[in-house]
């Protein structure tokens, strides 16, 4: 790959927490990467508690190639895919089996407005990967940012979902924006005021008494201008109290 200045890049990316391990754990990772079309990989995650066998999370991303100078995406050469097809498992796996998975989830692009934005935003050096893109834990920082402060006393991150839009680098300044979304059954919907912020974005408090679970839509964006960069989904689920075991 680096004499054929190819480098892999990702599409999109889901994450789903069950349980949050708590201070004393022990938790087992084991990831794999299998071939995804003519163009593609994917690499999924299974989460375990040790002591319990419990499986508490699982993840699955998608990455293509793309040549590096001229930033097409590039097909995978047999000898490119010689140097990992001795590690993908012999037969297909897959962390979300199932079938209508939410992994398989489309992502709706949120219209303005919307009615949480973090503006000013911006990517550090320690926010860049070895091809000088942003990283991932960023983008999923950054879609945070533009949930209501409020909702985290009472909520925790259970599922996000991630499709990679276009490149980000240092020195872009970008904004967050985010919407409730209506949940298949009904859930929860808007119940709040706008408030002004010290930042000058605008927040929106809102009670989440009644709300077991909540469904967020995001966009990170390039400032002043509407060129996409990630579009995201969230679902927050009630806290459930945990003790130190």
């Amino acid at each position: 790959m680096r004499k054929r200045r190819l480098i892999w890049v990702t599409t999109r990316m889901h994450i789903e927490v069950e349980e949050y391990p708590v201070w004393g754990d022990v938790v087992e990772f084991e990831t794999w990467c299998q071939a995804e079309g003519k163009a593609g990989t994917r690499r999924d995650w299974l989460i375990t508690d040790v002591a319990s066998g419990k499986l508490i999370g699982r993840a699955t991303s998608t990455w293509v190639m793309m040549n590096q100078d001229t930033r097409r995406l590039s097909r995978i050469t047999d000898d490119v895919r010689e140097e990992y097809v001795n590690h993908c498992p012999n037969l297909p796996r897959y962390a979300f089996p199932e079938e209508n998975s939410s992994s398989l989830r489309k992502i709706s692009k949120l219209q303005d407005p919307a009615q949480y934005i973090r503006s000013g935003l911006m990517p550090r050096r320690g926010d860049l990967d070895m091809n000088q893109h942003v990283n991932n834990v960023t983008y999923i920082g950054w879609i945070l940012e533009s949930i209501p402060p409020n909702l985290l006393d009472t909520h925790q991150l259970h599922r996000i979902t991630l499709d990679y839009r276009r490149e980000c680098r240092h020195g872009d300044t970008v904004e967050s924006i985010a919407s409730l979304e209506s949940s298949d059954d009904g859930g929860h919907r808007e119940n709040g005021s706008l408030k002004d912020s010290a930042n000058g974005a605008a927040q929106r408090s809102f009670s989440t008494d009644n709300a077991d679970s909540i469904e967020f839509l995001h966009l990170v964006r390039m400032a002043n201008r509407d060129v996409e960069i990630n579009r995201g989904r969230t679902v927050w689920k009630r806290k459930i109290e945990q003790t130190l075991r």
